[in-house]
């Protein structure tokens, strides 16, 4: 594994770095919590779970644990609510009860170290293979062609053909929704993140490139967002409105995902969800495609058009870095911006951002699956000054 080994000037960096007082590092308010700083632990499928009954591991709480700080925000990477709800084996799920006790080690990491944690709630809709779903066809709005993948034992594999979801299914999959965040709240977790991006089940309803029904859920906005609004319902009368946050992925590009036009569609999203005084919006930039930047360089443009339509705190995410996100937050088009592939291999990533000391380089490879290798073993900066003399 490639390992960051600081040079003799950054042994010293601590006396010498550059820190910027920045609006990054101020508190600020997400739904009923203060959070003591801006910088949020982006949700990431890393495969960690114990099988078989994807149990979550103690590494997955050492994870956690080493990533969170006082008062930061960690979204727990997607949980899937059921069997049929699964996409990748090894990724997180909360559908018995055999898993209480490995989320409230989770939950009690993070707060051992003063931090809150939201869990993700995901249905990967088509984007899963009969392996994962209990050997039923994974479910979608609509029958449309599609050529992504799923992770069973053999590895990535295309995913198995999906069907199209009868009406009278839909209320069973927002109970699911229900009953996943009510298991999340006995866990002791902080609130709860509706996974509404990346081509899973809840945004194939909401963009019409996998949306083609013609009953209540599918043809014009209204009807497409419907399964979104009942989804967001369901969790708020578990946790309250203020504790439950939603993830968008406006253009985005994983999963096959398609809208004649995002901008309309999403505007639209965000007007719906700020109704609800919802604790944040979670919004992918468009450059990122899953773990991979597809368009380098460019500056954010989904938050930015979002911004009017949604007055509660926005959390930008997708290719940024120092700079980009002390510019997001200062320009007031994001309040928080969450960061993923560098939160993998920098636990203490909110302080080394804030007095602008160097970052350690992540591990692709370590990324889908694997040991503690890649995922545990990388250590806090201070650790790593001691290491190195």
């Amino acid at each position: 594994m490639e390992r960051y080994v600081p040079s003799i000037a950054a042994q010293f960096s601590l006396k010498t770095s550059e820190t910027i007082m920045s609006n990054l590092f101020t508190p600020t308010k997400v739904g009923r919590y203060t959070l003591s700083h801006r910088v949020v632990l982006a949700p990431m499928t890393r495969l960690r779970t114990i099988q078989p009954g994807d149990i979550p591991s103690p590494m997955m709480a050492d994870f956690y644990g080493q990533r969170a700080s006082e008062g930061g925000l960690e979204v727990i990477e997607g949980v899937s609510i059921s069997i049929p709800a699964r996409s990748y084996l090894g990724a997180a799920s909360f559908y018995h009860d055999g898993q209480m006790a490995g989320w409230k080690a989770v939950a009690d990491a993070v707060h051992a170290k003063g931090g809150r944690a939201f869990m993700q709630l995901i249905h990967g809709g088509r984007q899963s293979h009969v392996e994962m779903t209990g050997g039923v066809a994974p479910l979608a709005p609509s029958v449309v062609p599609f050529d992504g993948v799923a992770v069973t034992k053999d590895g990535f594999v295309p995913a198995s053909p999906h069907r199209a979801i009868e009406i009278e299914e839909i209320p069973g999959l927002i109970e699911e929704f229900r009953v996943a965040a009510q298991r999340a709240l006995d866990a002791g977790f902080d609130g709860v993140e509706l996974h509404g991006a990346n081509g899973y089940l809840v945004d194939q309803f909401i963009q019409d490139g996998t949306n083609k029904r013609t009953d209540a859920y599918g043809g014009p906005i209204e009807n497409r967002v419907r399964f979104l609004k009942e989804a967001v319902e369901a969790l708020i009368s578990v946790w309250s409105a203020d504790r439950v946050g939603v993830r968008i992925s406006p253009s985005g590009e994983w999963g096959g995902i398609s809208d004649s036009n995002p901008e309309a569609t999403f505007t639209y999203v965000a007007k719906l969800l700020n109704q609800y005084g919802l604790a944040y919006l979670h919004v992918i930039e468009p450059r990122i495609k899953g773990d991979s930047t597809l368009h380098e360089g460019h500056p954010p443009v989904a938050v930015k058009y979002l911004r009017p339509h949604f007055s509660g705190p926005i959390i930008a995410a997708g290719g940024f870095d120092r700079d980009s996100a002390m510019a997001i937050v200062e320009a007031g088009d994001a309040d928080l911006v969450a960061f993923g592939r560098h939160f993998s291999s920098n636990p203490d990533l909110p302080y080394r951002l804030k007095h602008n000391l160097p970052l350690t380089p992540y591990v692709r490879d370590a990324f889908w699956g694997g040991d503690e290798r890649g995922y545990t073993d990388f250590p806090a900066y201070q650790q790593e000054l001691a290491e190195a003399v």
